[in-house]
């Protein structure tokens, strides 16, 4: 069991990704001087939007292309040392895959790429097979498999080698729901363990399920970042009282408490309150006689993060280092 601690384990800062593209040699900017750390032992998510650059620093931090400005450390090295993607799992979002090899062919290449002993890489994939469920084709060609079936592969490799830090893109992809549930219970199995995840992903149910901390990326810049739980928080201004047995004279009563709407919705009344109120609110019902149904505070959603318009400032225009050559 590896122990979680404060230990960064990746460290991102200010990275710059500019494409060229077209004939005219087009500037793209796809990340505009993003940091960030994970720490060891957290699942940690990057989300935002299609185009928002979350691929491409995934892309960079692993060396699969080349930053034009920034740092990025993994494990205490920069990704072009060897030794810092040692101890790294990687799932693509399309795991690509030799397509005429059977599941356990294709483990033990990827085994013997990360260096494992025979006996070690035959037991392993063994145990892989088993527990990404994919026991029942373990005879079939990877290339008849569904997209489902195929992400599970992925996931398969990924692990095979017992990474420290684990790397999946969109994990969740073309899964249905027994499945999202069988791989989130491999990863939180992974965090139990003291592994380090970093993840994107379009499903923000399974992320509020997962993460411990995240950053929103919005055109290559972040827009926010913590906890999930402080950025759900947010400042809780008002909340909402559902109230049953409700008379009249207490509606009217309460519709005239400062800032306070109130309206009925099937035999219930809802009053949306002050903060402040709410205390004021919660004594005139319950000396009318009236039952309180629930009083929920009204927080923002992740989605409510997710959609929200890019306020982060551009960052200066940067110079590119010596050290990673411009795509």
């Amino acid at each position: 069991m590896r122990a979680m601690s404060d230990e960064v384990v990746l460290s991102v800062d200010g990275l710059v990704k500019t494409y060229r593209v077209g004939f005219l040699r087009k500037r793209v900017e796809a990340v505009k001087g993003i940091s960030f750390q994970v720490h060891r032992g957290e699942i940690f998510g990057l989300l935002g939007p299609n185009g928002a650059g979350k691929t491409t620093s995934i892309k960079a931090i692993l060396r699969l292309v080349f930053p034009t400005a920034g740092t990025i450390r993994v494990f205490g090295r920069p990704p072009d040392d060897p030794r810092s993607m040692d101890h790294v799992g990687y799932m693509p979002e399309n795991p690509y895959v030799y397509r005429y090899l059977r599941p356990l062919e294709f483990l033990d290449l990827c085994g013997r790429l990360a260096g494992l002993a025979r006996k070690e890489r035959t037991r392993r994939a063994e145990e892989m097979i088993d527990r990404v469920g994919l026991r029942h084709a373990v005879d079939r060609p990877i290339g008849r498999f569904s997209k489902g079936m195929m992400q599970r592969v992925g996931l398969a490799q990924a692990l095979l080698h017992d990474p420290e830090l684990l790397v999946l893109d969109e994990p969740m992809s073309g899964l249905d729901p027994i499945g999202r549930k069988e791989i989130r219970d491999i990863l939180l199995e992974q965090r139990r363990k003291g592994t380090t995840l970093l993840f994107t992903s379009h499903i923000l149910s399974d992320v509020e399920m997962l993460c411990d901390r995240v950053v929103i990326l919005q055109r290559g810049l972040i827009t926010a970042q913590g906890k999930l739980s402080e950025l759900l928080a947010g400042d809780v201004a008002q909340a909402e009282i559902e109230l049953a047995n409700v008379t009249p004279a207490l509606r009217e009563l309460l519709a005239s408490l400062p800032d306070t709407e109130a309206h009925d919705a099937e035999a219930r009344t809802l009053l949306t309150v002050p903060d402040a109120e709410v205390p004021n609110a919660l004594r005139a019902a319950l000396d009318a006689g009236a039952r309180v149904v629930a009083v929920r505070p009204n927080r923002r959603s992740l989605e409510d993060l997710f959609v929200a318009p890019t306020t982060a400032r551009e960052p200066a225009e940067p110079t590119p280092p010596t050290t990673a050559p411009p795509a």
